[in-house]
């Protein structure tokens, strides 16, 4: 049974940022992965780094890069000329998303008055510029926290699908059972495309449980057990988070799953750790 991966990565801010990133595209590399997505802030607010740190890995690598792309606070023609400025640059692969409120989340979205309306409206739009492009999208086992009902939102989901998009990453979750709950509506809704499970590897536990709480992901009692106590103990944190993210792989392995997205956080230890044991090894010799 052949493991494939992807991984994410957010656009850096400062020099530091920049190496730290670019250590953790270094590490992951050699271990091949289905493509690595950029994240695009709301707004469009990192556009001009996504696209930077996108032809960055375009030129220096030989990875696959998937180009966020969203529609808040944008007219259809700002989005469109940034989908023909990707298409242009040699990307062949957008993961579409609504995006969060310029204001952050707990804002109301709205829609820009003469913009997409939404991530399958965006979808659609990408498909009529460019037919060829790979569209991802995004799909949440416990719902977008703006969505009223689970239901509501396997309907966008195969309103993104109908449009176009080929694969949906998921929300990170840390019961697999809420993914395989999911999976099972979302089948029998009749959307057929790989759902990849979302796994986080916990970096940072108060940033995680800070993240979830934005996010609309729940963070069972058992996983904050896990890290009690070691607030100041980082060399712990780190083992138990591998192990905690290995179990979590593992079983989603041994019940079917072939596909991971990891989001990384821009470090690698952790990504490379589990992927090592999905039985993942570099094509090419790995610097020590």
């Amino acid at each position: 049974m052949a493991i494939r991966v992807s991984f994410e990565f957010f656009p850096p801010k400062t020099e530091e940022m920049e190496k730290n990133l670019w250590e953790a595209i270094e590490r992951l590399s050699p271990l091949s992965p289905n493509f690595v997505s950029v994240t695009y802030g709301a707004g469009g607010s990192t556009r001009e780094r996504t696209h930077a740190t996108v032809t960055r890995i375009l030129s220096q690598t030989a990875l696959t890069p998937a180009a966020h792309l969203t529609c808040v606070a944008a007219s259809r023609a700002e989005v469109d000329a940034v989908i023909d400025m990707y298409g242009n640059t040699g990307v062949r692969h957008i993961v579409a998303l609504r995006g969060d409120p310029t204001g952050g989340v707990g804002e109301k979205y709205a829609p820009h008055p003469g913009g997409y309306q939404n991530a399958a409206d965006l979808v659609a739009g990408i498909k009529r510029i460019a037919p060829d492009i790979d569209v991802s999208v995004s799909a949440y086992p416990e719902k977008h926290p703006d969505s009223p009902t689970v239901a509501a939102d396997i309907d966008m989901l195969k309103a993104k699908v109908d449009a176009g998009a080929t694969r949906a990453m998921t929300q990170f979750f840390f019961e697999n059972d809420q993914y395989f709950r999911y999976l099972d509506r979302v089948r029998a809704a009749g959307i057929n495309v790989p759902i990849v499970p979302g796994i986080l590897p916990v970096q940072n536990f108060k940033q995680t449980k800070n993240f979830a709480a934005r996010t609309g992901a729940s963070v069972p009692d058992w996983l904050a057990e896990r890290f009690d106590g070691l607030d100041d103990d980082a060399a712990t944190r780190k083992l138990i988070a591998a192990a905690v993210a290995a179990e979590q792989v593992l079983d989603l392995v041994d019940r079917g799953v072939t596909d991971f997205h990891f989001y990384t956080m821009n470090r690698a230890d952790l990504v490379y750790a589990v992927c090592h044991l999905l039985g993942l090894r570099p094509s090419v010799p790995v610097a020590a």
